[in-house]
């Protein structure tokens, strides 16, 4: 299994849409024909070439989860079962992966788009295949776009399996459990539960906030600061709470969770953050 290459970064002039292009929808089609032989790559090619032209990436994205829908056998989880044997090994790295893991923008869709109701899997529960499948692919690229269709879905089950995965041994899914949960995540629709009660989050943070790796931990504090924008008084509790007892890694979450209303002058998040260095 492969997947094309792509920049290490975005670049000046190219559209970060090119990720999803030709190139990357032919490597797809590839990977489908080998684990199923019955797959019809030339017709999905020619479906998706003349229309992804005009499209943006999220678009480009959302229209081959859908077109991968219409190609792979009904039901869901068997269509399912057919897209993670072509998935390639874990990110090892939690930096300089580049934009080549972007292929997996697609797969994500396609989980979020046909794996919360149960009349895509001829009336069957796909929650739990489906977050397992959460659970691969975001060790390949982030699901932290389409984990949110569970928890708005079935928001009570989603986060007792984000709980778990809180320990998980690898940070990439440790790191969804904080960035996929963030009520204000940018490029994503809001989730409006968690920004009217915050503290159905504040458990994940709190199990991470001490995180081995930086990556995740920079993800504790960015949903602080989401918590921030909209329940002010509530992270700077919680940022006072863990000033107690911090490391010089918990200083640095604690102040870069504040560095927005400190940029406005509040005055307790200032104070906070001076204790924090």
């Amino acid at each position: 299994m492969k997947i094309p290459d792509a920049p290490s970064s975005i670049q000046k002039g190219v559209p970060l849409k090119n990720v999803l292009g030709e190139q990357a929808i032919q490597q797809l089609a590839e990977n489908i024909k080998t684990v199923y032989k019955n797959f019809d790559s030339e017709g999905f090619c020619s479906v998706l070439y003349p229309k992804i032209i005009n499209l943006t990436l999220m678009e480009r994205s959302k229209y081959i989860a859908k077109t991968l829908y219409e190609f792979l056998p009904v039901p869901y989880c068997n269509a399912l079962e057919i897209l993670l044997k072509t998935l390639t090994q874990p990110l090892l790295k939690t930096h300089d992966n580049g934009l080549a893991p972007m292929f997996y923008l697609p797969h994500c869709d396609f989980v979020a788009m046909y794996g919360t109701e149960a009349r895509f899997n001829k009336g069957q529960d796909p929650f739990e295949i489906s977050l397992k499948a959460q659970y691969e692919l975001t060790q390949r690229f982030t699901c932290e776009f389409s984990i949110r269709a569970f928890l708005q879905n079935d928001t009570e089950r989603t986060l007792a399996v984000l709980s778990i995965w809180c320990l998980d041994e690898n940070p990439h899914v440790r790191r969804l459990c904080s960035e996929g949960t963030r009520p204000r995540l940018p490029w994503a629709k809001k989730l409006l539960p968690f920004i009217e009660n915050p503290r159905l989050t504040l458990p994940i943070l709190e199990a991470l906030k001490n995180d081995t790796n930086l990556y995740v931990r920079r993800s504790v504090a960015n949903h602080l600061g989401d918590i921030a924008k909209d329940h002010l008084h509530l992270a700077l509790d919680v940022c006072e709470n863990w000033l107690d007892s911090s490391s010089k890694e918990l200083k640095w979450v604690i102040r870069h969770a504040l560095r927005n209303p400190a940029k406005k002058g509040n005055a307790r998040a200032l104070s906070i953050r001076r204790l924090a260095v």
